[in-house]
């Protein structure tokens, strides 16, 4: 499978994408990836290590006469996000990614590419695996569950690395460096309600907000994409102001990190009030559409009959919606300090309002914050919580991590920009990332260790859209190479 990628150069880097790309690797489902790199590894002589968590270190000795430099980390993740488009028939935890080569780019086909992190990943691969490169001493470390809740970084085992000098291979921009990012925190939310049977004489439908971009929540938030949880809870909104409604059901987005895409509700109505609400959809779908025509070109609003179902007290369906309506999604505040750049934002990622085995209906949702500042990872956080503590729901402040702070003096920048500027031509971009690079959480727990992230173009990542520049993936790996070969004497 993926066959197409073994004519990519360079070979050495592409033959391990194509095995990372075969290989079934969503957040919570790395053990198989795990196992047949412990496999691999311990065939080219390289001692390996699974930490508690399930974090993987490869140690691979220097080669010959650079016995006295510096210890390298390499550092990436194995996991990758598994989001598909609707009509694709795809089990991200069986099939492989199927891959396609478009005007110099690699894509999947209707699903997300997995070049973040795999690209970082089949680098380090290739380094373990190469005998003629320079190189110290290398650490090779993959982390787990980074997409979901950075679980394999904020659990590293502390004390197992021995590299004072650290890689990250897991940014998207050719010609950038990466010397800061955002510390986060997820907010999560669950509430039971009381289901009501639904009067024989309503008609059920469900309304569907479709066809939007979605993308990385940290990258992609200030881009001005719509979310399609903040444009189905808006529309329920508006929606109860013009006529009555039961709400049964709703679901929307899949990932905390993923600026949502699409979204459902499903809702009872009178008879009398359908027009009222067919009127609405095709007014609402007008006006949003006008209001995004410049991202959003394939938004859709749809309507279509259901099932009657059972739903929530009109007290309880109003209290809900407008608990949503307060959550915050996008950008809160940019950078004073670096111009261009989001300091802190919200993503509303999750939804689901859906029947429960006790007979209730059972609502839940995910918000992810994140900040360059960590206090203000602690005030939007609580901003959301205070929006559904007014209903009583459950809301849990989980997964926090640090940001990592930038040091425009580090010596590990200095050495990358002489090294990229020989190497590419030209100086590169210092940059902050407003993205919970794990930098931040192995920072805290290896104090001194200088790290700078660096990577190949990739765009659309968390999306089916997400596609990688071949070219760029040669100046990675020069980039690497030529890095490795200078690095210092101890």
């Amino acid at each position: 499978m993926n066959d197409v990628l073994t004519t990519l150069e360079p070979k050495a880097i592409w033959r391990h994408f194509q095995t990372l790309c075969n290989t079934p690797r969503p957040s919570y489902h790395e053990a198989e990836l795990r196992e047949h790199l412990i496999r691999w590894a311990s065939g080219l002589g390289h001692q390996t290590y699974v930490d508690p968590v399930g974090n993987l270190l490869i140690r691979k000795v220097a080669s010959q006469g650079m016995e006295d430099r510096e210890t390298v980390v390499l550092q990436g993740h194995l996991d990758m996000v598994a989001q598909k488009n609707a009509d694709i028939d795809h089990d991200f935890t069986k099939d492989p990614i199927v891959t396609q080569i478009i005007d110099g780019w690699v894509h999947a086909t209707g699903t997300t590419l997995g070049a973040d992190n795999g690209i970082g990943v089949a680098a380090a691969m290739a380094i373990l695996e190469s005998t003629d490169l320079a190189h110290g001493p290398i650490e090779a470390l993959f982390t787990i569950e980074e997409e979901t809740s950075l679980r394999g970084a904020l659990q590293l085992e502390e004390g197992i690395l021995k590299g004072k000098i650290l890689l990250n291979l897991d940014s998207e921009d050719r010609g950038d460096v990466y010397i800061g990012c955002a510390g986060g925190m997820d907010i999560n939310i669950e509430k039971h309600y009381p289901a009501v049977a639904a009067d024989s004489s309503r008609k059920s439908f469900t309304i569907t907000v479709s066809g939007l971009r979605g993308g990385h929540s940290g990258l992609d938030i200030h881009k001005g994409r719509a979310s399609a949880n903040v444009l189905i809870v808006r529309l329920l909104n508006l929606l109860k102001e013009r006529c009555e409604f039961g709400l049964c059901a709703f679901a929307g987005g899949t990932l905390r990190n993923a600026i949502s895409r699409d979204a459902q509700a499903t809702i009872n109505i009178n008879h009398n009030d359908q027009a009222t609400l067919f009127a609405f959809i095709e007014g609402f779908k007008k006006a949003t559409k006008a209001e995004f025509s410049t991202t959003e070109a394939n938004l859709d609003v749809t309507l279509n009959a259901a099932e009657l179902d059972s739903e929530l007290r009109d007290a309880d369906k109003d209290a809900l919606l407008n608990a949503m309506f307060c959550a915050p999604h996008g950008v809160h505040r940019m950078s004073a300090d670096l111009e261009g750049v989001t300091e802190t934002s919200c993503n509303f990622g999750v939804i689901n309002l859906r029947n429960a085995a006790d007979g209730k209906k059972a609502f839940d949702a995910c918000l992810l914050v994140r900040s360059l500042v960590d206090s203000a990872v602690e005030h939007l956080a609580y901003v959301a919580k205070s929006a559904f503590s007014l209903i009583q729901a459950d809301v849990k402040l989980e997964n926090g991590y640090p940001g990592w702070r930038p040091d425009p003096k580090a010596g590990l920048l200095k050495h990358f920009l002489m090294v990229h500027t020989d190497v590419m031509g030209h100086e590169a971009n210092v940059k902050v990332i407003h993205a919970g690079l794990e930098c931040g959480i192995i920072g805290a727990k290896y104090p001194g260790m200088e790290m700078v992230s660096f990577g190949p173009n990739i765009r659309g990542a968390h999306s089916p859209t997400e596609r990688m520049e071949i070219d760029s993936v040669g100046d990675f790996w020069r980039l690497l190479v030529a890095l490795l070969a200078s690095v210092p004497k101890i």
